[in-house]
C-alpha cells in the first residue's frame, strides 16, 4: 500500500488537531473547516488512504455533535468505504445515531447492532439512553 508523504501526513494531522481543538470548544463550523482542509490534502482516490477514515470520522463526529445528522450520516457512510472502517464499533455507533436521528430506523438498528456486537453495552453508556432502548426494542435478547 502506498503511503502519504511525511509532509502531507503531518499537515493532515496538524489540521485535524486544530479541528479537534475547535470541536472541544463546540465550535463545529471551525472544526469542520479544518477537517475539510485536511481532506483536501488527500490524493485521489481519497477513500483509498487510511487517513481518509479518521478525517471523515472527525467530520462526521463534528456533524453529529453540531446537530447536522444528515451530513453526519453522509460523511460517516462515506467513511465506511475507507480502510479499517467496517467493524469499527465507534464508527458504526455514530453512524447508527445519525441514522436514528434522520428516521432511518432499519439502518440505525443495523449500525447500532454492529456497534453493540463490536464493543458491547459499554459503547452506549455515555450517550442518550434512547439509542440503547431503541436497539433493545429491535433485538429482544439485548441486555
Amino acid at each position: 500500500m502506498i503511503e502519504l508523504s511525511d509532509s502531507v501526513h503531518d499537515e493532515i494531522k496538524r489540521l485535524c488537531a486544530v479541528g479537534d481543538e475547535h470541536a472541544g470548544r463546540q465550535a463545529y463550523p471551525d472544526a469542520l473547516a479544518s477537517y475539510w482542509a485536511a481532506w483536501d490534502l488527500l490524493p485521489e482516490p481519497k477513500t483509498d488512504w487510511a487517513a481518509a477514515t479518521w478525517v471523515l470520522v472527525a467530520i462526521g463526529e463534528a456533524n453529529y455533535l453540531g446537530g447536522d445528522f444528515v451530513a453526519g450520516r453522509d460523511n460517516l457512510s462515506k467513511a465506511m468505504r475507507c480502510p479499517g472502517a467496517i467493524g469499527n464499533p465507534f464508527i458504526h455507533f455514530r453512524l447508527g445515531q445519525c441514522q436514528f436521528e434522520v428516521g432511518n430506523q432499519e439502518r440505525a438498528a443495523d449500525e447500532l447492532m454492529r456497534a453493540y456486537m463490536g464493543a458491547g453495552r459499554e459503547i452506549f453508556d455515555q450517550h442518550d439512553p434512547k439509542y440503547f432502548q431503541f436497539l433493545q426494542s429491535r433485538a429482544k435478547d439485548i441486555r
